[in-house]
Formats: structure tokens, sequence, C-alpha cells
């Protein structure tokens, strides 16, 4: 492999620790565990060794669990950690996520030191109620007080809410986007609430003691984002993203590209040269196995060229611009209709695709039914 020209512009760092595992999260996560962060900075520093020299990259993300959760030492111990063996290039994008309790001045001023310049807090509501339903553990008043920080340290942050959450209605969803656009955010993501299977929200749907919300109300609730917040200057770039000129994720660019990224710690993926790597989800067997010196990798796919092309295509379809038709050809090697000619026909036919100029992307209505025009081209 070709380091200058083949290899990764991004990389992922999974940091698992949460104050609290909510309702609805099937994320590699471990709460009330905060004793073991001192062995996953080891863990993390023997996987990241793997690398064999520093590698440069674009953009840097840590994700979780929430990794402003560790206290302000251990925080500065990761990110030193992470920066001996991850460089940025000039003009790169570090990304960090962040919960609104706990995020004080300390801890924002160890992520600018360590050259943070992009933060994703996950706000997820402002009332009261949703937030107790979604078992989240701030109020508004934390999250205005944090958004008051970064502004003034890391003014580029994005702003996480979630929708189709039981209870809430569709005025409520207006003002709870009405309420993110007044902190002025550069980014906002704006996701569907889900029910995964083993998650204790499944297990409450399944008992009855949690209804969700009607499809036809979540519909509302996607058309409200998708309809107001271009007002307010938010371009919609993504299925559930929407940003302020210049300031979409670079990061997330890279996964919707079909491009190649490095992944550390329990639960993260890597994508290197056609092959896919899961880490273990199990944060104690990632952690057992890295320290006694073994492999972290759970699972292995290995995709073949076709697999790789169609993969590519049913990502880059979660960009609002669609896929570009000469861009595919020219990092596939197929043409978009050698790949899935026939379930694109049936959706242009349909009115969930469209051909442009250059390429095909989903059309509005497209965009409610993602999911099933995905799953027809792959």
């Amino acid at each position: 492999m070709n380091q200058h020209i083949d290899s990764p512009t991004a990389a992922y760092i999974h940091v698992p620790f949460c104050a609290h595992r909510c309702g609805y999260c099937d994320f590699t996560v471990v709460a009330g565990k905060d004793h073991l962060a001192d062995d996953y900075i080891r863990a993390l520093e023997l996987e990241l060794r793997s690398l064999e020299f520093p590698r440069t990259v674009r953009t840097l993300f840590l994700g979780g669990g929430t990794p402003t959760h560790l206290d302000a030492d251990q925080l500065d111990r990761l990110l030193t950690l992470i920066q001996t063996w991850i460089h940025l290039e000039p003009g790169y994008e570090f990304s960090v996520e962040a919960n609104p309790a706990g995020l004080g001045r300390d801890k924002i001023d160890c992520l600018a030191a360590h050259g943070v310049n992009r933060v994703s807090l996950g706000v997820q509501s402002f009332e009261r109620e949703v937030l107790a339903l979604l078992e989240r553990d701030h109020d508004a008043r934390q999250v205005e007080a944090a958004v008051e920080l970064l502004a003034s340290r890391i003014p580029n942050f994005s702003l996480d809410l979630i929708f189709g959450v039981p209870g809430q209605s569709l005025a409520l969803w207006r003002e709870t986007l009405a309420r993110a656009v007044s902190l002025k955010p550069k980014h906002l993501s704006t996701y569907g609430l889900t029910f995964e299977k083993g998650t204790a929200f499944w297990s409450r749907r399944a008992r009855g003691t949690l209804q969700q919300a009607p499809d036809e109300l979540e519909r509302a609730m996607y058309a409200a984002a998708m309809d107001e917040l271009p007002l307010s200057g938010y371009e919609q770039y993504e299925l559930s993203n929407f940003a302020k000129p210049g300031f979409q994720c670079r990061h997330n660019e890279t996964y919707w590209a079909g491009q190649q990224y490095y992944g550390f710690g329990p639960g993260a993926a890597r994508y290197l040269a056609g092959r896919r790597e899961t880490n273990h989800r199990s944060v104690l067997t990632w952690m057992r196995r890295v320290l006694a010196g073994k492999s972290p990798v759970g699972d292995v796919d290995e995709l073949s060229p076709a697999d790789r092309a169609r993969e590519t295509l049913v990502v880059g379809l979660r960009r609002a611009g669609g896929v570009d038709r000469a861009t595919y050809r020219a990092t596939s090697g197929f043409d978009i209709e050698e790949v899935a000619g026939t379930a694109i026909d049936r959706h242009c036919t349909s009115g969930l695709l469209e051909r442009t100029g250059s390429g095909i992307r989903l059309t509005r209505e497209g965009r409610f039914l993602a999911d099933t025009v995905i799953v027809d081209c792959l």
C-alpha cells in the first residue's frame, strides 16, 4: 500500500464510558465502571502501536459513549496518547462527542489545548419530560451553559436532536428546532428515535409499556426539520444532518464517500483496502485481548470489488447531492447502472430517486423511504 496515496485520511477512536446507559442506546457503552478508565487508556495505547509509526489524517473523531465523561486528567492523557500516533494535516477537523452534563470549563479548555476544533453535543431535547423519558441526565440550563462556554473556545459545535419520542408532539418538536437554532450551532443532526433489539426501549415496547410514535407523526417531524432548518441557513447535506455553509462534518463525509478509515477502541470499525474489521463490542473482552497481546478484532468482512462498489453507492445515496456518476466510476471501477440499474430504474419511476445531469440522488419523497431504496440497491 502506498502510504502517501492510499492510506486512510480519517481516524475514529471509541471511548465507551458514560454516566448512564440510556434506554434507547445500543452503542458499545459501559456505565458505572469509571475504574476501568486507566486500563482502557493502556489498552488503547497498545492498539494504536499496531500502526507501527504515526499516521497523518485530515479528520479525527472521538465518539462514544461520552469521551468527556472522563475526568480532565484522564482526558488530557487520552488526547496526548492519541496525538502521539495520529497526526493531523493543516486544515484538519478534530471532533469530540460530549454530553452537556459535566462539560465544564476545565474539560473544554483541555479539548481546545489539544487542538479539538469541533464538538458534537448530545442535547436530544430541551424539554424536561422528553429528557426524562430518554433517560438523559441534563436539562436545558446545562445545555445553554455548555454552549456559552463552547462559543468562546470551540465555536464550531453541533447539536444532536431526537424526534419521534413517545409523547412528543409536532408542536413540541418545532419548538425544539427553534430553540436549537437560537443557540447558533454551526451544525444540527436530527435523528428519529429507533427501538434497537437488546435495548431497554425494545423490551418496554414489547411489554406494551412504551408506545412508538405513529409513522405519520414521525414523517411530519422529519418534514418539519427539512422545511424549517434551511430557513435559518442550515443546508441539509445528508439524511439526518444540516449545516451552515462550510461546516458539514468532514469526518462523516469520509464514510458516505465510501473511503478508507482507521478505527480504534471497543466496537470500533476500520475499513482498509476493501477489508472491514470490527473490534469486539464487549469493552472487557476488548481490553483483555489487547492487554494480553491478542487481536482486538471480533468480525472481518472481505468485500469483493462488486460488493465494495454496491456499498459505496448506497452510502453515497445518504447525501443530499447523491452520487456523482464520474466520481463513482473513477473510485469504484463500475458504472452506477452496472451495479444497481434495475433498482434505480424502478425507483426513478416511483419518484423516490431522480437522475441529475451528473448522477442520481434521492428525491424529497425518497428521503422519507431511504431505507427501502438502499436495501433494493444492495
